[in-house]
């Protein structure tokens, strides 16, 4: 089989089959005479073993060792591709149950705690960031819009939008790792995919997520929650967002919030320039780092 006829069998890209066959996780059992790719049929059953173990979240350098145990057999792979999918589903679960929880609170009037917002994300920006947060940007107009936004999502909103930001988080970790470059096409794909994840709970212009992304590297809990997808992952995704901001004649060392001004007060380049990153929405401190 080539692999063009594989890629398509298993909606991949070539070039990835081709990053899998440079990094040694799918070899071709053989080539052309002309030097072409040629898959088998257990490779092609490799590259479906790969693809499960991308659901359950593992990262390709997890999965090459996972397949590379010795003695490990597809009855082996399974069982381990089981139990991964249940520890998902439980987390899952849990996610849905606090959305339930959160439903019926503001139903009633009633907020809910810090803690129980972030179990949604299945996130360890627990209640003293939230609080952070809210004491530096809640009389923000950003907070307010985020606020806004927030109260008119129904669960499947609530679920779509932490599926989407994962996706998001896992094709930057996947490009990272492939080497794809700060500047090139891919990059810059990424880069406004990343900022339109971000516009979900307020308007962020490129020189906003210019400031956002500057945190990235900043402080030690963003870093800490982009890395544990792969180490270096945080200022890759800075530098992707500078150098795409760059192109679109934004200059990232001049970057100022430009809508952030407290609520009432101005609004503008000048306004709220003295935090110099800008101010991150409500959801910052129980959905996830944004």
């Amino acid at each position: 089989m080539t692999v063009g006829a594989l890629a398509s069998l298993m909606g991949l890209s070539v070039r990835t089959l081709h990053y899998w066959d440079e990094i040694g996780l799918v070899v071709p059992s053989r080539r052309s005479r002309a030097g072409y790719r040629l898959y088998s049929e257990e490779d092609a059953q490799r590259v479906q073993q790969v693809l499960v173990y991308r659901q359950t979240g593992l990262s390709l350098a997890e999965i090459g060792r996972v397949l590379a145990e010795p003695g490990s057999d597809a009855a082996a792979h399974l069982a381990r591709q089981r139990e991964l999918l249940e520890e998902r589903i439980c987390r899952m679960q849990a996610m849905v149950r606090a959305i339930d929880t959160m439903m019926g609170r503001r139903a009633m009037g009633q907020s809910l705690s810090a803690a129980e917002q972030a179990e949604i994300w299945d996130s360890d920006w627990g209640p003293s960031y939230a609080q952070e947060a809210e004491e530096r940007w809640g009389g923000t107009q950003d907070w307010a819009e985020a606020a806004r936004r927030q109260a008119r999502m129904s669960k499947p909103d609530w679920i779509r939008a932490h599926e989407e930001t994962e996706d998001l988080e896992a094709d930057l970790a996947q490009a990272f790792v492939q080497g794809v470059e700060p500047g090139s096409r891919r990059a810059n794909e990424l880069a406004e995919h990343h900022r339109a994840d971000l516009n979900r709970w307020f308007e962020v212009s490129v020189a906003k997520q210019v400031l956002i992304a500057r945190r990235y590297t900043s402080d030690e809990r963003f870093a800490r929650h982009y890395d544990r997808r792969a180490v270096g992952l945080a200022a890759w995704l800075r530098a992707v967002v500078e150098v795409g901001a760059r192109a679109q004649g934004v200059d990232p060392a001049a970057a100022r919030w430009d809508s952030g001004a407290s609520v009432g007060g101005p609004s503008g380049d000048g306004a709220r320039a003295d935090h110099g990153d800008g101010p991150l929405p409500p959801s910052a401190g129980r959905q996830r780092p944004i």
